[in-house]
């Protein structure tokens, strides 16, 4: 499963990419705001940055305006991934930009139903919102099993990525019902690698390695 990192901070990027972590990143317009840079120069950062895709979201509602932003965006690198939201005309444009040689991610995904349209149209991924649905008592993972079935029924390319995540659990619940990627935030990739009982038993090696009164170095 691949890791792309849900921000646009570009130090909690660089972190991940040093380590292997980054298959590619998403942003959207609260990410955006909540980094305080231009979408535009902070896109190209992150594109010069990273090898894999890397999301950068329309916000115009007509597809017409999508396109035209859309183009816009893809002349940033050739790493870009244009985002369009899960609507008619968020569909009329991934059916243009896709048919231009883009990479398109389509957004705000909460029914099979929207994922099958979006495949159709020729979506690169597609964003099933895990944690949204959970936060009206629907279990984001039933999403992403119908969404894998379906595709697998009839061989569509288009890749399922898990966004919305919201703890370590979504991750590997992904992993298991065979989302293709997986978007999250830097704290939430790193919580990963935690465990209770790795740090016990980390603390008790290390009272026994004081008690020997050794170095190694």
């Amino acid at each position: 499963m691949k890791f792309f990192v849900d921000t646009a901070e570009i130090d909690a990027i660089a972190e991940l990419n040093d380590l292997g972590m980054v298959d590619g990143v998403t942003t959207n317009p609260s990410l955006i705001l909540k980094s305080g840079r231009d979408i535009l120069e902070v896109t190209k950062e992150i594109c010069d940055l990273v090898d894999g895709p890397v999301s950068a979201e329309v916000v115009a509602l007509e597809s017409d305006a999508m396109i035209e932003e859309g183009r816009k965006l893809a002349k940033i690198a050739d790493n870009v991934t244009i985002k369009l939201p899960l609507t008619w005309d968020g569909l009329k444009a991934c059916k243009v930009l896709s048919g231009e040689g883009n990479m398109i991610n389509v957004t705000l995904c909460f029914s099979a139903n929207q994922a099958l349209l979006a495949a159709k149209a020729g979506a690169t991924f597609i964003s099933p919102f895990i944690g949204r649905l959970d936060d009206i008592n629907l279990d984001g993972m039933d999403l992403i099993e119908d969404i894998r079935t379906i595709y697998d029924n009839y061989g569509f390319e288009t890749e399922i990525l898990a966004a919305s995540i919201r703890s370590v659990n979504h991750v590997q619940q992904c992993a298991l019902v065979g989302a293709d990627v997986i978007t999250a935030p830097p704290e939430v990739i790193k919580k990963l690698a935690t465990h209770p009982l790795t740090q016990a038993g980390l603390d008790q090696f290390m009272k026994d390695w004081a008690k020997t009164g050794q170095s190694i170095v």
